[in-house]
């Protein structure tokens, strides 16, 4: 018997999948295909690995009727809407709809052609939600002259993964709208003290600066961290400007007891070696951005002391230097 002689190799008797037109199987989406479903929620079931029951057809939302409302293991509302065509917006509107309306926690929305558009959707409802959508596509297929047999795809559906990102999104987003916040009040209450800083937006960064009186030698930066704070020149004038950037920042530690003197209290000097720029740092530690905003102002007081100190003492300095010949 030769080994090599497998009749399961015989390409012959290997059939070839056929995709038959979805209303030739289903001839009307109401009747047809969403009775069939009611009867077949298993198909849903195998391909989610979930387990949904007691499917309910045409069930009313307000002046809408839900396709099939089903429940989950826990017995929460599950809605199916089918759709046996292109997905289009109006579609995802009524997911939604239905989805707030009876307090669903999962929504299955079943097409014939998902767009990418409706795809990308779904997987950002899954980020924003704490629902879960999925989007499937169906298909009927037929082995040789076999029966037509339903194809379900999952398009796009809930995972770790896009609930980890829906999570780092909005966290994102909430520390960007609290920092402008603490930006905006830090900026105002600055412009009563020194125009230093007068002519800046606030940001979403972490940072907000200024090139005021530096003549393209770096900026005066502010900082705010989570639980902290730091006022810094930052040396930097750009253009692989590396040489002119160090030799600033040596002409002002030849005279940091002087600069530090001025200043009232001691200052982190840093090459920052590998970097073009260089930094003179002050850190003002404790309260920050995401601590109690009630102590905003007592932390925009000592920056805000803090910077014009600063650019008082590194000024004559900083005009010295370029001045040089």
């Amino acid at each position: 018997m030769n080994p090599n002689n497998n009749s399961c190799s015989d390409s012959s008797i290997i059939g070839k999948i056929k995709r038959i037109k979805l209303r030739k199987v289903w001839p009307h989406e109401a009747h047809n295909f969403t009775t069939w479903m009611q009867d077949n929620l298993d198909i849903i079931n195998d391909l989610l690995e979930i387990n949904i029951t007691n499917a309910e057809r045409e069930k009313s939302v307000g002046s809408f009727n839900v396709d099939l409302v089903a429940e989950d293991e826990n017995g929460n509302p599950v809605i199916i809407e089918n759709q046996l065509e292109k997905s289009n917006h109006d579609h995802l509107g009524k997911v939604i709809t239905y989805l707030t309306a009876i307090q669903a926690k999962t929504a299955i929305w079943i097409v014939s052609d998902p767009r990418p558009e409706h795809a990308n959707a779904v997987m950002w409802l899954n980020e924003s939600t704490s629902a879960s959508f999925y989007l499937l596509k169906i298909e009927a297929i037929q082995i040789g002259e076999s029966d037509p047999a339903p194809l379900l795809t999952l398009i796009a559906g809930p995972s770790e993964v896009t609930r980890e990102a829906g999570i780092q999104k909005k966290e994102i987003a909430e520390r960007n709208i609290l920092r402008k916040k603490f930006w905006s009040s830090l900026l105002e209450k600055a412009k009563e003290k020194t125009k230093l800083h007068a002519l800046i937006s606030p940001s979403w960064d972490n940072w907000v600066g200024t090139s005021s009186s530096l003549g393209g030698l770096g900026c005066y930066n502010y900082t705010v961290l989570r639980h902290g704070a730091t006022i810094e020149l930052y040396l930097d004038g750009g253009n692989g400007s590396a040489e002119r950037n160090e030799a600033a920042f040596s002409y002002l530690e030849e005279h940091k007891d002087t600069i530090e003197n001025d200043f009232q209290n001691p200052l982190e000097w840093q090459l920052l070696e590998g970097k073009r720029a260089c930094r003179i740092r002050y850190d003002i530690p404790g309260t920050g951005y995401r601590d109690d905003e009630a102590k905003w102002p007592e932390l925009h007081d000592k920056m805000i002391d803090a910077m014009i100190r600063l650019e008082n003492a590194c000024r004559p300095h900083i005009k010295s230097f370029l001045n040089r010949k």
